[in-house]
């Protein structure tokens, strides 16, 4: 099973963020494979640099071809009743970022079973 997380770490929590991503690497190499089985790990600095890149819309498109699988991007605007242009804007900056991804016949799929969303709020020190 392929899983994404989608986290939100400010400047703080840096280098806890740093620890883990050089954690993952060495268990990644331990299994001697590139990865398998360790999640995709999307960071975003601020909510609202994740809210930029997953707009709502967006976030309904990666529902949409998730329920759907494979499609063409004419498809996709058709289950989602949208228009293709706009669709099309969308797919490449989620492809961008690699939540979304192209086969070599160019229909485009979310290459991921699970997408988990990480996000810690904590409140003043006391």
């Amino acid at each position: 099973m392929r899983r994404a997380v989608i986290q939100i770490r400010s400047d703080a929590d840096e280098i806890s963020a740093i620890g883990a991503m050089g954690q993952r690497f060495a268990d990644a190499w331990n299994r001697g494979a590139k990865g398998a089985g360790a999640p995709f790990i999307l960071t975003f600095s601020s909510a609202s640099q994740l809210f930029s890149v997953i707009s709502p819309k967006r976030w309904e498109l990666i529902e949409g071809l998730q329920g759907l699988g494979p499609s063409s991007i004419r498809g996709l605007a058709r289950a989602l009743g949208r228009d293709v242009k706009r669709v099309h804007e969308d797919v490449s900056t989620l492809m961008e970022w690699g939540l979304i991804e192209k086969d070599e016949t160019g229909r485009v799929a979310v290459p991921f079973d699970e997408i988990e969303a990480d996000f810690i709020l904590k409140g003043a020190a006391a």
